[in-house]
């Protein structure tokens, strides 16, 4: 029987390859946006947001020109928000959390009452926290997924759609992402390699980065560790509606479905490679290139093994540089240079400025490989993910919860266009059409096959 279904399984897998074809030549010829995505690679409008907003191009007479990157959560310039931060020496994320659910800044009294609700909401049901413990399996994002749906089932009105319940949602999500993750790696650590199961709990007074270090991995980190991942919260905490995870959110909310169902499908979309595990892939490729490059400070040697790689005679044969390039952002993204900054410091605290250095020489080279290449068509700049998995490094994050911590960035950003979908008056549901091209055929009765 086991190898009859085999043979089966293979035999319609054969098919597959078949119908799954379409002429790429079709999407040109009958004007379909492939990917909701224009020849240059911008994305198709789909919808309107007041969250937020990510610009890589301007309007000119001529058509779109590339410029600097710019990000605005609810129309505050990123860089504007991380340099007062800086500057003031504290901590943002629940500042961009309230402004990005709520719509405006806090006083000084509601930020910390805000963090206050933050704090008191990480602790878990003791039942979640087992189930976290029972659970099978060794991916995170899977496992967040399915603690998500299970807060459903504590939840006393997870269906209500109303703005307050949604708020409330809202806030206790971006509560317990931090916790979940945190337990789970601590799990997983134990049941894969021996480790002792450490199950700290949530600390008043601690900022939610501090508080995800503490429970990760007790007072081990430093005031720069836990400054630096606060920015990287801030940083990936929003990125437009069109992202995506937050398209996947908003598309799911549009069905009226329940936070958590469409929270997890969120999770689903950025666990895939081409979204939230590309830092992974940066991560991976600059070890490679850390190996294969005996001289870090030779821009000869760099960029030779660089035009290899872009040449698909090298690597992973794809012939891409991750970390290089954007879908939006042209000249620059404002996240990639906020974060290059902070990961100079806390390189320079590690003592491994020197990996820190080849970096800045690889984003730079690779550039202009892809250009000598492939032409200039499209203008290229190292994107977030370039130093994003470096500096989870420095930090001494494991390479397994990079995604999850995306997610608990990201979860605010998720919840406030969720709320904003739903909050449209004369609610559509989100349907685009498909264009199909297969052929008419005639039906065959089952004694003529």
């Amino acid at each position: 029987m086991t190898e009859k279904k085999d043979y089966l399984i293979y035999k319609l897998s054969d098919n597959l390859k078949g119908c799954v074809k379409i002429d790429a030549e079709l999407f040109r010829k009958l004007d379909v946006k492939r990917g909701l995505r224009n020849d240059d690679g911008t994305g198709v409008l789909v919808g309107l947001t007041n969250i937020g907003n990510v610009v890589g191009y301007e309007r000119t007479s001529t058509g779109l020109a590339p410029i600097e990157g710019k990000l605005y959560f609810r129309g505050y310039e990123i860089s504007d928000i991380v340099s007062a931060l800086l500057e003031e020496q504290r901590f943002g994320y629940e500042e961009v959390a309230f402004l990005l659910l709520s719509g405006r800044l806090p006083d000084a009294e509601e930020l910390e009452q805000f963090r206050s609700i933050l704090v008191d909401g990480m602790p878990l049901m003791p039942k979640t926290t087992l189930n976290i413990i029972e659970l099978e399996g060794s991916d995170i994002m899977n496992i967040l997924a399915r603690s998500v749906l299970e807060l459903y089932t504590y939840d006393p009105t997870p269906d209500d759609i109303s703005r307050d319940n949604l708020m409330r949602q809202s806030i206790e999500l971006v509560s317990k992402f931090p916790t979940i993750i945190a337990y789970a790696y601590n799990m997983l650590r134990h049941k894969t390699l021996g480790k002792s199961l450490h199950i700290r709990h949530p600390q008043p007074g601690y900022s939610l980065a501090e508080n995800f270090l503490y429970m990760l991995r007790g007072n081990t980190y430093t005031p720069l560790d836990a400054r630096t991942l606060d920015l990287l919260l801030i940083l990936q905490a929003e990125h437009g509606g069109g992202n995506n995870s937050t398209f996947t959110v908003r598309v799911t909310s549009s069905t009226c479905t329940d936070t958590y169902s469409s929270i997890a499908a969120g999770i689903g979309s950025l666990k895939g490679p081409k979204h939230g595990g590309a830092n992974i892939r940066v991560h991976h490729m600059m070890e490679h290139l850390k190996q294969q490059i005996r001289h870090w400070d030779d821009d000869a040697e760099i960029s030779h093994y660089l035009y290899k790689i872009v040449r698909k005679e090298a690597y992973d044969g794809t012939g891409l540089i991750y970390g290089i390039g954007h879908a939006v952002y042209t000249l620059s993204d404002p996240r990639a240079v906020l974060l290059k900054e902070m990961a100079r410091k806390l390189a320079l605290e590690k003592g491994r400025t020197e990996e820190f250095e080849f970096m800045e020489r690889v984003e730079r080279l690779a550039v202009q490989a892809v250009y000598d290449v492939k032409g200039e068509s499209k203008k290229l700049c190292a994107n977030v993910d370039f130093y994003s998995g470096f500096v989870y490094d420095l930090i001494g994050l494991p390479e397994e919860i990079y995604t999850p911590l995306f997610a608990m960035s990201r979860i605010v950003g998720w919840c406030a266009h969720r709320n904003e979908e739903l909050g449209f008056a004369g609610r559509r549901i989100i349907r685009p059409a498909y264009r199909c091209v297969a052929e008419p055929c005639e039906y065959v009765r089952m004694k003529d096959r």
